[in-house]
């Protein structure tokens, strides 16, 4: 019997989500506050489509009933409410993360996720996600004492467009988050936060040029607390074109992100990267991980580019949710209660229910 997933949201992502789930035999329903889209992304697709306010939480119990899962493609303010949902209708539930308070309010719901009987997993796509994942497997695999675990992933056009060498791939709020909030390292074996856009550096990578990286939110997911004492650093970094994030650094320091006021001035800028920003050229997805041990490095990597379906942004952060769904639903995985990608899934696992969709990881020593 083929599982009962609802996707809720039939934006970008939602419908990567929805694609890989029939893909893979599942009966899919994708709802969303905008029917008309619901209903074009299911033809499309070969899914039932819905109508959904995700704020109205009668109209979200109603519709989580006699489903198996729920895919979250939602913004991440209703993380919360959504799980909560989910489990007391007794359904698995992922959703794309990024959002440490959100994630950590989820994690509050562990005890009814297990009574339950259901997987809550937040931050399931990329980065946090899959790029974490990575992480988890070589710290787990490689012998010897953790050094240094080092995450740095992109999403970038195929080339730099326009000054900020950059595409909008989904809503510039979501950027905002990641170059405005603490980001969680370890550091000399201690938790601790740095500032965003903060800690450059150049990265090179063969066939693209050199790179910049430098601090954002969300990408460590819970890792940082989860290792504390047990590995010596550990620290994720965006990937960019030269010359975006110190601008964007700029932007800050005038007060730019700033949500006070009215209008406020991070509206203003929101709404000025809405309109300028360019949308839907070609992209890329560059992903390295490595660990270094006392007796060892090594490297995981992925570099990941548009198909003639969905973009590379769009497939790396929805596989990686449809392949968890689809073991969970199937019995393929066991984990109950609340855990984030890296907690729930051996990395090997996902990487290897990622290769029907050409998402290819590969794993040297440098």
């Amino acid at each position: 019997m083929s599982p009962n997933t609802l996707v809720l949201g039939a934006g970008i992502v939602g419908s990567a989500t929805v694609w890989d789930l029939v893909r893979r035999g599942h009966t899919v329903t994708v709802a969303d506050a905008d029917s008309v889209v619901a209903d074009d992304v299911a033809a499309t697709f070969g899914a039932s489509s819905g109508h959904l306010d995700v704020s109205d939480r009668e109209q979200l119990a109603a519709l989580l009933d006699g489903f198996d899962a729920v895919v979250s493609a939602v913004p991440y303010r209703y993380g919360v409410t959504v799980a909560a949902a989910a489990i007391r209708a007794g359904v698995h539930y992922a959703d794309f993360g990024g959002n440490p308070t959100v994630v950590a309010q989820q994690e509050d719901l562990d005890d009814a996720a297990i009574d339950a009987g259901v997987l809550v997993a937040p931050d399931c796509g990329l980065a946090p996600g899959l790029a974490n994942a990575m992480a988890e497997h070589l710290i787990a695999t490689t012998p010897g004492h953790v050094r240094s675990a080092q995450i740095r992933v992109g999403a970038l056009p195929l080339e730099p467009i326009g000054t900020l060498g950059y595409q909008l791939a989904f809503s510039p709020a979501g950027l905002i988050n990641e170059y405005a909030e603490p980001c969680e390292i370890v550091e000399d074996g201690s938790y601790r936060t740095v500032d965003p856009l903060t800690r450059f550096e150049t990265v090179e990578w063969e066939g693209r040029g050199p790179l910049e990286a430098f601090s954002t939110a969300g990408g460590t997911s819970t890792m940082c607390r989860d290792y504390e004492g047990r590995v010596d650093r550990l620290e994720y970094k965006t990937l960019r074109f030269p010359g975006h994030g110190r601008i964007f650094a700029a932007i800050r320091d005038m007060g730019l992100f700033d949500e006070t006021g009215e209008p406020s001035p991070r509206s203003v800028l929101l709404a000025a990267l809405d309109r300028t920003l360019p949308r839907g050229d070609d992209d890329l997805v560059l992903v390295r991980v490595w660990v270094e041990t006392d007796e060892t490095t090594r490297v995981m990597e992925i570099e990941d580019v548009h198909d003639e379906r969905f973009s590379a942004l769009a497939r790396t952060t929805a596989f990686p949710a449809t392949a968890l769904i689809d073991l969970v639903t199937r019995g393929d995985v066991e984990r109950r209660g609340v855990h984030t990608m890296q907690r729930a899934i051996d990395g090997a696992v996902l990487i290897e229910a990622l290769q029907p969709v050409g998402i290819t990881v590969t794993d040297r020593r440098a």
